[in-house]
């Protein structure tokens, strides 16, 4: 009997290898992503305090369209969310996810919206 690989399982491994080389401190947080099958998340970390500085996803403020559309969407948001709270560098976690699709249109449009990384 042969078994499917579990896709989550695999990707969660990747994302244990990104996290032991980067890490978020006040100067320059963490920018994460998750990606579900329908919803995408981002948050802005503060890993030495373990803290959530910023955290935006498409289920906030009636974010509609396609995937990639609302995307962008969460970059652009989560971007002027921390230009607020007076963060313009981060370092980019994708979480295990390819860059490519939903997860390149988020950091995109975060970096066109003023974050750095």
């Amino acid at each position: 009997m042969i078994t499917k690989p579990d896709k989550n399982k695999q990707r969660k491994k990747r994302h244990m290898r990104i996290r032991n080389k980067i890490s978020g401190t006040a100067e320059c947080p963490r920018l994460n992503v998750f990606r579900s099958n329908t919803n995408i998340y981002a948050q802005v970390i503060d890993d030495v305090e373990g803290v959530t500085l910023v955290s935006a996803s498409s289920l906030d403020d009636n974010i509609e369209g396609t995937k990639v559309d609302q995307a962008k969407a969460v970059g652009k948001l989560v971007a002027e969310r921390a230009q607020e709270k007076g963060i313009k560098t981060v370092v980019f976690d994708r979480g295990g996810y390819v860059y490519h699709g939903r997860v390149a249109a988020l950091a995109e449009a975060a970096r066109e919206n003023g974050l750095e990384f």
